[in-house]
């Protein structure tokens, strides 16, 4: 026979398991307060097209470093950020890694409740998580960044591809099952129920072929690196070097038969628009409508910022650049030869 237990029995489990439920969900909810203290709001460029120009990042130093993802939206001399407490700040860009497309900025602050990179946790399928964003601009001041809740649905690689996933990225990322690729979420942070940080959540990325998004983030360990080394000082402008560091025969990209684009804007992208035979350029294969994006390590965000680290390189030396062709990075060393003028 089944055993039967008092009635009064019965409702103390139940009172207990609402008690165990109830307290569950202040712990959850006081991680999320936790959480949104380190998110902004950031504000830039609204691109071509009436594109949004709007996104989300998070703050990864008490110093006001800031993490987000690299796009349209920070291709202008001012972009904007608001904290969760609804102050707002003028970011410095410091720099950008196009081959995992995230930037840091930096905001003039202290003190500041932020995520520690190097804390950040791994993943594994079928973990429950949290995606922290400003989708569609729902939070303009001191409101909160939406939260989603979710799982990981799988660990794998995105291996982007002409005609399918187009993207400069190549490397693992955590599918999820959470609508994570709106219009303002890229940048956003991707975090489990104890309030660890995961990852960051990328661009909005379309499979051409079937038509369907993919709601993705990059795990933390995949930018580290790149966040330390702009912190550092590495993928900047070297722009402002003194005069005596100067080299005594500057380069130039006519030298190397690279011919920009009219510069007709502030910051005109660096595509290049002919390749002059017989020169550098074309015989390491660069072609029209290439995009560079780095000289060296310095991100290049404009066919001034191509020229100017140029000019800090001497003619006489190899240059590396690093270039976008459709959605592939190529690396391509460049070396004038005694006859390129």
């Amino acid at each position: 026979m089944m055993k039967q237990f008092p009635l009064h029995f019965v409702a103390m489990l139940l009172v207990i398991g609402l008690d165990r439920a109830a307290a569950a969900d202040r712990g959850l909810s006081n991680i999320i307060d936790q959480s949104q203290a380190k998110m902004v709001k950031i504000y830039g460029a609204g691109g071509f097209r009436g594109m949004e120009g709007y996104q989300s990042g998070f703050i990864v130093s008490p110093e006001g470093h800031i993490l987000t993802a690299l796009s349209y939206v920070l291709d202008t001399d001012r972009v904007t950020i608001t904290l969760n407490d609804g102050r707002r700040f003028d970011a410095k860009f410091l720099g950008g890694d196009p081959r995992l497309e995230v930037a840091v900025l930096k905001i003039d602050a202290a003190q500041l409740p932020h995520f520690d990179l190097e804390k950040a946790v791994a993943l594994s399928a079928g973990a429950r998580v949290l995606a922290l964003s400003n989708l569609f601009n729902v939070a303009m001041g001191d409101e909160p960044a939406s939260v989603q809740n979710g799982t990981v649905s799988v660990v794998t690689r995105l291996e982007g591809r002409r005609g399918v996933f187009e993207t400069p990225y190549h490397g693992p990322i955590y599918v999820l099952d959470v609508t994570t690729n709106n219009p303002g979420a890229a940048g956003g942070a991707l975090i489990n129920h104890r309030g660890e940080l995961a990852g960051i959540l990328g661009k909005e990325l379309r499979n051409s072929l079937n038509n369907t998004w993919l709601n993705y983030a990059v795990p933390i360990d995949q930018v580290r690196q790149s966040v330390e080394e702009i912190k550092a000082g590495k993928f900047t402008s070297q722009a402002e070097l003194p005069p005596e560091k100067m080299p005594a025969h500057p380069m130039d990209p006519t030298l190397l038969g690279i011919v920009l684009i009219p510069d007709v804007l502030e910051r005109t992208p660096a595509y290049v628009d002919q390749v002059r035979p017989g020169t550098a350029a074309s015989r390491a294969a660069l072609q029209p409508d290439d995009l560079v994006l780095l000289v060296g390590n310095h991100l290049t965000q404009s066919c001034k910022s191509l020229r100017k680290e140029m000019e800090m390189i001497d003619r006489a030396d190899a240059v590396k650049v690093t270039i976008l062709r459709g959605q592939e990075l190529l690396e391509i060393t460049l070396q004038a030869g005694p006859d390129d003028k």
